[in-house]
């Protein structure tokens, strides 16, 4: 009976010391986390670093600069809750749970200048990754592509906190210019028949008169002075039209003249007549 008490004591004394060195590695862990935590939400804009030291909620200021909706951390403890126990359900909603946080934390080192390859190291140590993440030189760039679900309303973020600054990620990408979808075809509307209108005479419109305007009385005419805005011209001194040569300059030479024309030449000479040939001898003139 005493060895069983014995054995009984140690056991639960055993249970107490791994309970505590639980806490304290449980705490630490904590207190460590939530330090390089405030420093990452320091160099994303969030204002009050207390956000980072209160449980849960940490946690969703973390998923809302990771471009994931916030309230996804209370969706996801309330279905750990309640469907938990289940064996099957249970290790999927954790499972679930976990591949928020990896996504959310690729989405924050995106934003931190990293590389898609730095999510591994937050899976297998996420303390050595949240403690680079915040304390080494990169600065917050939340000006990168929209996230894949930006779309979908329930993992898209669509809250807006005071004190942490909207991300520019988390909105839907605008569509792309193009052509639109094809439109169909569209009868044209039918036209009825309208009866023509019957001709009429409208009625003339009275003629107004008016009051004739007076008339207006002749003016006097004015003899005096003339009218201050008209000057007569100044005389000009007259221009002499030779202009001497320049001192040390050569008069020019006298222009000759032109020969005159030639006299036209005189008609040719008509050409003379032929003489009438003299008859012969034995030849007389007929009778």
């Amino acid at each position: 009976m005493n060895d069983y008490g014995y054995d009984s004591g140690v056991g639960v004394a055993a249970i107490l010391i791994g309970t505590l060195v639980y806490l304290v590695f449980a705490i630490g862990f904590y207190v460590l986390a939530s330090i390089f935590m405030m420093k990452i939400f320091d160099k994303a804009g969030v204002q009050g670093k207390w956000r980072a030291w209160v449980p849960i909620y940490n946690g969703m200021v973390f998923l809302k600069l990771g471009d994931l909706s916030p309230w996804l951390v209370l969706i996801a403890m309330g279905a750990s809750i309640v469907l938990g126990w289940i064996p099957v359900i249970g290790w999927l909603l954790i499972l679930a749970t976990a591949a928020l946080w990896v996504i959310a934390a690729w989405r924050v080192g995106l934003k931190l200048q990293k590389s898609a390859g730095w999510v591994v190291l937050y899976v297998f140590l996420s303390i050595v990754w949240y403690g680079i993440n915040a304390f080494d030189g990169s600065r917050w760039n939340p000006n990168i592509a929209p996230a894949p679900w930006a779309g979908n309303g329930f993992l898209g973020d669509r809250t807006v906190w005071q004190g942490i600054p909207v991300q520019p990620s988390a909105a839907p990408a605008a569509p792309a210019a193009g052509y639109g979808a094809p439109q169909g075809y569209q009868p044209p509307a039918a036209q009825g028949y309208a009866p023509p209108q019957q001709p009429g005479y409208a009625q003339p419109q009275a003629p107004q008169f008016g009051q004739p305007a007076a008339p207006q009385a002749p003016q006097a005419p004015q003899f005096g002075q003339p009218q201050q805005g008209f000057q007569p011209p100044a005389p000009q001194a007259p221009q002499p039209s030779f202009q001497p040569p320049a001192a040390g300059q050569a008069p020019a030479a006298p222009v000759t003249p032109p020969a005159p024309p030639a006299p036209p030449a005189p008609p040719a000479a008509a050409p003379d007549a032929p003489a009438p040939e003299a008859p012969a001898d034995g030849d007389k003139p007929s009778e």
